[in-house]
C-alpha cells in the first residue's frame, strides 16, 4: 500500500505542477515489480539470501497490481539457470573411439555427448568437473595418468560448458609442468576455470562471473591427488580440503564477493553411495562459511543431494556426488552418474537469493565390446529414461542392469530426482 500512496502523492504533485507552469509530463518508474517473462519453476524454492528478506516487502494478495509496469529491457532478468555435471573421465576407450571416428585424422568427440547435450541447450552457467588434465603436450594417456586431448575441451566448450573445475585427483598426474600446461589450455578459452592455480597468488584470485543481475563466484577443493604434490619451487598450487584455515578464509572471502558461492569438492569414497566422514563434516562448514552451493565429485557413483540450513537463514543446496559425466569404468555402479539443474532467483529489492526447481537427472555411460578382439566400442551416455533393456543387454558391464541402477537411485530424494 506504500507503493501506492508514494504514486498518489508523486501525481498530485504533477497537477498542482501544471496548474501553476503550464506543463503537465508525469512519468512514473515502478521498479518493485519483476516481470521478465520468465518462470522460474515450480519447484521447490530454498533461501540462500546474504539477508532475510522482511515481511512487509511482500505485496499483499488485496494490492492491485495492474499498474505495475515491466522492467525496462536493459535492466537484468535475476533468473539464472545453472547446470552442473560430474566427472569427465576419457578413458582411452573414448578417445580412441573419437579419433577413428574423425577418419583417424582427428578426433571427433560427438557420439560420445550427443544424447545428453540437450540438456546444455539455454543454460546460462553450466559447470563441469574435468577430471583430466586437457593438454597435448603429453599425447593421450588414460588410467592410472591421464592426458586428454584439447579436442575434447573444445567439444565440451561447444556443447554448452563455460565453467570447468579442475579440482580432482589426477590434476598432478603429469607433474607441476603437466597442470600448467593444461592450464595454458583453459586460459586461451573463453570460460571460468578453478580448483588448480598457477601460484598461490592465483589461488587467491577467486574467479567470478555475472550472469542477469547475479554474482557468482567459483571455489574448489579436493581430498587428495594420488600422492602426488607441488615440491617446492615448482610452479603450480592446489587447495587441500585438509587447508580449513585456507578454505574458510576463501569461502567467506567469496561471500563479501557474489550473491552465490559455488564450492566444488572432489570427496567421497570410490564407488560408494553413502557420503564419508569429510562429505558429513565439512559441506556444513562450508555452508557456515558462506558457500551456497556444493558440487561434489570423487566417488565415481552417485549420493545423496539435500538443503542445508543456512546460519544467517535460508538454505544452501549439496549435491553430495554427481558420479561419472562420462567414463568406461566397469564397476556396476559406475556407470550411473548425475546432471544437477536449477534456476537461481535473485530478488533485485532485497538481495535474496533462492533455487527453485531442482533437479538430480540420472544418466548412464554406456560402453560395448567386440566379441572377438575384445576392443570397446559404443561409448557414449545416455539419460536414463531412454535406456533400453536392449542397451542393458549390449553393455560391457556383466551384470549390470536396471536394478544396480534404482540401487543407485534409492539415495536421491524423490523431490530432486528428474528422470527426463
Amino acid at each position: 500500500m506504500q507503493e501506492k500512496h508514494n504514486k498518489l502523492t508523486a501525481l498530485l504533485c504533477a497537477v498542482l505542477m501544471t496548474a501553476l507552469t503550464g506543463c503537465g509530463n508525469l512519468g512514473i518508474k515502478d521498479t518493485d515489480g519483476l516481470d521478465n517473462g520468465k518462470e522460474p519453476g515450480a519447484g521447490h524454492a530454498a533461501a540462500v539470501s546474504k539477508k532475510q528478506k522482511a515481511d512487509d516487502d511482500q505485496p499483499t494478495k488485496e494490492e492491485d497490481q495492474s499498474d505495475k509496469l515491466p522492467i525496462p529491457e536493459d535492466q537484468p532478468s535475476y533468473v539464472v539457470s545453472l547446470l552442473c555435471a560430474g566427472d569427465n573421465l576419457v578413458h582411452d576407450n573414448i578417445y580412441n573411439e573419437a579419433w577413428h571416428k574423425g577418419g583417424d585424422t582427428h578426433y571427433d568427440f560427438t557420439y560420445a555427448y550427443q544424447n545428453v547435450e540437450r540438456y546444455l541447450d539455454g543454460t546460462d552457467i553450466a559447470i563441469l568437473n574435468q577430471e583430466t588434465l586437457v593438454t597435448d603436450d603429453y599425447g593421450p594417456q588414460s588410467y592410472p595418468l591421464f592426458a586428454t586431448p584439447t579436442a575434447n575441451g573444445d567439444h565440451m566448450i561447444d556443447i554448452g560448458f563455460n565453467v570447468f573445475s579442475m579440482s580432482n585427483n589426477h590434476v598432478l598426474d603429469m607433474g607441476s609442468d603437466g597442470l600448467i600446461s593444461s592450464l595454458d589450455y583453459w586460459d586461451s578459452k573463453n570460460v571460468v576455470h578453478y580448483g588448480a592455480y598457477r601460484d598461490e597468488a592465483d589461488s587467491e584470485n577467486i574467479r567470478t562471473m555475472e550472469v542477469n543481475g547475479i554474482t557468482f563466484a567459483f571455489l574448489g577443493y579436493m581430498e587428495h591427488t594420488n600422492g602426488f604434490f607441488i615440491e617446492d619451487g615448482e610452479a603450480g598450487k592446489v587447495v587441500y580440503l585438509s587447508d580449513e584455515d585456507v578454505v574458510e578464509r576463501q569461502v567467506r572471502a567469496a561471500n563479501e564477493l557474489a550473491d552465490v558461492v559455488i564450492v566444488s569438492c572432489h570427496f567421497g569414497n570410490e564407488i560408494e553411495n553413502e557420503i564419508n566422514v569429510v562429505q558429513e563434516t565439512m559441506a556444513p562448514k562450508l555452508v557456515e562459511w558462506g558457500a551456497d552451493l556444493i558440487i561434489g565429485t570423487q566417488a565415481h557413483t552417485i549420493s545423496t543431494c539435500n538443503y542445508i540450513e543456512k546460519p544467517e537463514g535460508g538454505q544452501a543446496f549439496c549435491y553430495y556426488g554427481l558420479g561419472n559425466f562420462i567414463s568406461t569404468m566397469y564397476d556396476l555402479r559406475s556407470p550411473v552418474g548425475l546432471i544437477g539443474k536449477l534456476n537461481v532467483v535473485k530478488d533485485p529489492v532485497t538481495g535474496t537469493v533462492s533455487f527453485e526447481n531442482v533437479k538430480a537427472i540420472p544418466i548412464i555411460s554406456h560402453f560395448e565390446a567386440d566379441s572377438y578382439d575384445g576392443d570397446w566400442y559404443n561409448c557414449t551416455e545416455y539419460p536414463y529414461k531412454e535406456y533400453t533393456d536392449e542397451l542393458f543387454e549390449r553393455n560391457y558391464i556383466e551384470g549390470f542392469n536396471r536394478q544396480c541402477v534404482e540401487d543407485c537411485l534409492s539415495y536421491i530424494p524423490d523431490e530432486f530426482l528428474s528422470i527426463e
